[in-house]
């Protein structure tokens, strides 16, 4: 979904590619050709692909800096940008991957339910860390909306405070900047059902 909005931000013209991300189907041999996690997003374009949202993210921003959605290599908040991005996907999905999937970092299914619950306590560690790094900023980095607020959005929709997640209330700056995130035409367009769904 997060691809999606940046693609809308873009304006590039994409399409579509069926595909499941239910875990008890198989996935099709030409999903597994590009990804051979079975995940998605995929990205594929001429005779080209890849996978990782992060990575999909910083190459979609390098490829169309018009859209003006990253720093350039050479601005001084390309760092925060670029450690924003890798902290969201190997520390914020990691929690949620011990919540939502226990069987792959436990040895036993009795061992399951600890680390369901490591992974919640890190959600809400994780989440702080974000919610101190944003304080009084409009913007994750700042004055300026750009693909990692765009991430954030994605993020904050995967929590489920009746699994025992934290609810996104319990991080202010984070909650301020996606429902101002929330209110673009892009995220209107992608996450129309979620939106409907959450009011």
């Amino acid at each position: 979904m997060g691809t999606r909005v940046l693609l809308e931000e873009i304006g590039a013209p994409y399409e579509l590619i069926e595909s499941t991300i239910d875990m008890d189907k198989p996935r099709s041999p030409e999903q597994l050709a590009i990804n051979p996690n079975g995940w998605v997003p995929v990205l594929k374009w001429d005779d080209n692909a890849m996978y990782e949202c992060a990575a999909i993210t910083v190459f979609l921003c390098d490829r169309h800096p018009e859209a003006g959605l990253a720093p350039a290599p050479d601005d001084p908040a390309r760092g925060l940008y670029l450690q924003t991005l890798v902290y969201f996907t190997s520390s914020v999905q990691n929690a949620f991957q011990l919540d939502y999937y226990p069987d792959r970092f436990a040895d036993t299914a009795e061992d399951e339910p600890g680390a369901q619950r490591r992974g919640i306590r890190r959600l809400r560690e994780t989440w702080k860390v974000i919610d101190d790094q944003i304080g009084d900023n409009q913007w994750v980095l700042g004055a300026r909306f750009s693909a990692v607020d765009i991430y954030l959005f994605m993020l904050i929709t995967w929590l489920k405070p009746s699994r025992g997640q934290p609810p996104v209330d319990e991080f202010p700056n984070v909650k301020r900047i996606a429902n101002a995130v929330q209110l673009r035409k892009s995220v209107q367009t992608v996450y129309k059902e979620w939106i409907v769904g959450k009011t």
